[in-house]
């Protein structure tokens, strides 16, 4: 089972519904006003690139990264859909970021998500690729509900 990760432009239907899943599944894991992924709009703003998971056609996660200065890139709206967890989605996905991040010569990546059950297998995939516990940035704020990753490139 190969997995396809193509660059996409946010166009069809089959992805703004997994995009709607991956907001849906962010405000029901997380308490009001502590939801920090960005909608379809902001996904199009030209410092955002994002990428789509493929397997025999079928749509099964997306991961974005987005430009915060010329050496920062910011992982973000990472989701694998639920018939598809523990078959690799998230990490052919983060392999494209990283990669990415690379060839542009980012120094780190940085990261934000949230906390609880739900959010611990991201936990973990982060920290097996490097990823360290770091403090907020740019314009978040560090709550009960939300820690930072970072993760130094070569």
């Amino acid at each position: 089972m190969a997995i396809e990760i193509l660059q996409d432009d946010l166009a069809s239907t089959q992805v703004h519904a997994l995009i709607n899943e991956h907001l849906n599944g962010m405000h029901g894991s997380s308490p009001p006003g502590h939801v920090n992924a960005l909608a379809i709009s902001s996904l199009q703003d030209p410092s955002v690139t994002f990428w789509t998971a493929w397997i025999d056609g079928n749509l099964c996660g997306c991961g974005a990264l987005k430009q915060l200065d010329s050496r920062t890139g910011e992982v973000k709206s990472m989701r694998t859909r639920p018939a598809y967890l523990g078959m690799g989605v998230g990490q052919s996905i983060l392999d494209r970021i990283m990669l990415t991040a690379i060839e542009r010569g980012y120094s780190r990546l940085l990261l934000e998500t949230g906390t609880g059950p739900s959010f611990e297998p991201a936990h973990r995939l982060y920290q097996r690729n490097g990823f360290e516990w770091s403090g907020a940035f740019g314009d978040y704020t560090a709550t009960d509900f939300n820690v930072f990753m970072v993760k130094r490139l070569g």
